[in-house]
């Protein structure tokens, strides 16, 4: 079945655009009879970030579920990963999280999560679509059965909690210097309160949302910001998360960026150290580093790759019973924690590390040396250029010149016409050379 609304990570487009209140309207009341079993009073969870449109939605979502008999509870702005584990913990029959994570303003987006705290199957999702499209007059509640919503606030304390027990009991921070950067989104309240609570030192940036300035020059999508507060102020570590708070990346001491392989690697070895490492490996996608693959193999430990999307490694990690997993993008997934990624509990996790061992967060997080990634995008107008003979032949004349000194990875966007080229190997050189012929070749066949 080819879906209208939903993508690899719920409904997401232009507010008013994609995301109108007609829209939103309609996945309450599909939603809401979706989740309806049993002759309880159900409840459903509403979280979003900071944008404008935020509020658009959100009343739109309330009057779909409530029309068919759904009590509502209304968050605010919450990160992503709490509005799954709230979703879980106040015995929710669904959770919904109004974001587009790191995209601008002027997008949104719906994702919902199931009971448990995870993203709904693709199944539900089907479902939902099919009912959205369909006339639900005469499924919608009677007067008396017209759910009530109301607004609950103690909910930023619960979460912060929650963060902090994912720490050893008695866990300190004290002394450590912390420049944190909310990216004007959903984590502005919760992130640097639970930081200071653990004993950092905090220096926050990002954290005046006005709705139109979420992930502009900020977070984890622009963290020049917060490499130049790093600097300014002298910090032991930087955190910049991203609009909806679900990914995370670092900067050490001296301003440079630490990715979410290295992340990965931090967290797997600490893992591994106290026995807790789940299968004896990490998932990651297929773009995550060779480094990080031989890295882990140094020691002992595996990598198995899925395609790109946080989804399809919390799929794989289900699937398999690892606890470990995420995307070089700051995606990780602990799954020991969270149903979803979560980039406060991952740096918390991080700063654990770094406070263990007492050394600097250049020399704590620098796990392996990554190898050259080269990453090239062509865009068409239409067709399946990748089905071209030619292209075919450059594909496997520049995975034979790789040969075991590296790898290629071709494959088409699931957002837009577009084809992304990547290389890595230990030739700079060489992969510069192999990427630009397939490129090349890419780029005739989509003329």
């Amino acid at each position: 079945m080819t879906r209208k609304y939903f993508g690899t990570d719920g409904i997401r487009g232009r507010a008013n655009g994609v995301i109108t209140p007609e829209l939103a309207l309609g996945v309450g009341m599909a939603a809401g009879l979706v989740f309806q079993n049993g002759e309880h009073r159900h409840r459903v969870i509403i979280g979003k970030d900071t944008r404008l449109s935020g509020y658009m939605i959100e009343n739109a979502l309330v009057a779909g579920f409530t029309s068919v008999g759904m009590d509502v509870l209304l968050l605010g702005p919450m990160p992503t990963p709490a509005v799954a584990m709230l979703t879980r913990s106040m015995r929710c029959d669904l959770g919904v999280m109004i974001s587009a994570s790191h995209n601008p303003f002027d997008d949104n987006g719906i994702k919902l999560f199931g009971p448990d705290g995870y993203k709904l199957s693709d199944a539900i999702e089907e479902e939902i679509e099919t009912l959205i499209g369909g006339d639900l007059s005469a499924r919608l509640a009677k007067p008396a059965a017209i759910g009530r919503a109301k607004r609950i606030e103690s909910v930023h304390a619960r979460y912060i909690e929650f963060a902090k027990r994912t720490l050893p009991r008695n866990q300190s921070f004290d002394g450590i210097r912390v420049v944190v950067d909310c990216a004007h989104g959903a984590a502005y309240r919760v992130a640097p309160e639970a930081l200071w609570e653990l004993g950092c030192d905090v220096v926050a940036i990002g954290d005046k949302p006005d709705g139109f300035n979420i992930n502009r020059e900020v977070g984890s999508t622009a963290p020049e910001a917060l490499t130049a507060k790093v600097r300014e102020v002298r910090a032991d570590i930087g955190i910049a998360l991203d609009g909806d708070a679900d990914r995370v990346l670092i900067v050490d001491e001296k301003g440079h960026l630490v990715d979410g392989d290295q992340l990965m690697a931090v967290v797997a070895e600490s893992f591994r150290d106290d026995g807790r490492l789940a299968k004896g490996g990490v998932v990651a996608t297929v773009m995550s580093n060779l480094g990080l693959e031989r890295h882990l193999a140094s020691l002992g430990l595996s990598l198995a790759r899925t395609p790109v999307g946080d989804r399809y490694v919390l799929e794989h990690m289900r699937a398999h019973g690892y606890n470990v997993g995420g995307e070089q993008s700051g995606h990780i997934i602990l799954s020991d924690y969270s149903t979803t990624g979560d980039g406060l509990v991952a740096a918390l996790q991080v700063l654990a590390v770094v406070q263990r061992l007492g050394r600097p967060v250049s020399e704590v997080c620098h796990r392996f040396d990554p190898l050259p990634q080269i990453l090239r995008n062509v865009r068409y107008k239409s067709g399946r250029p990748l089905e071209s003979a030619e292209v075919q032949k450059a594909i496997a004349a520049a995975e034979l010149k790789l040969a075991n000194h590296g790898r290629l990875l071709i494959r088409p966007s699931g957002t837009e016409p577009v084809i992304r080229v990547m290389g890595e190997g230990d030739d700079r050189v060489l992969v510069e050379s192999v990427v630009d012929d397939v490129v090349e070749a890419v780029g005739r066949a989509a003329a």
